[in-house]
């Protein structure tokens, strides 16, 4: 079995804040949903994020550290990789 990094880490090594964790709707969810198996459905995390008030800072973390694996701000790995690509 493959470990699970949860995205609800009160900080970071370098010490930054990331308070908007704690108010994320994932906090209250099962964080399973949130790093389904290949192929598995996204859709149940996708729709917490769609409700949740942080989202927007979540796929900022995201893109900012180069998370590879989960959803992160409504966005699965690849729709992240594709966001990246047309920002450049």
């Amino acid at each position: 079995m493959s470990e699970v990094v949860v995205p609800l880490a009160h900080g970071t090594d370098e010490g930054e804040e990331l308070g908007w964790q704690e108010r994320a709707l994932c906090a209250q969810t099962d964080p399973e949903a949130f790093f389904p198996e290949k192929g598995g459905s996204t859709r149940e995390a996708k729709k917490v994020c769609r409700a949740c008030e942080v989202r927007a800072e979540c796929l900022e973390y995201a893109l900012q550290h180069d998370e590879r694996f989960g959803i992160w701000g409504g966005l699965s790995e690849r729709e992240r990789r594709k966001l990246k690509r047309q920002a450049v």
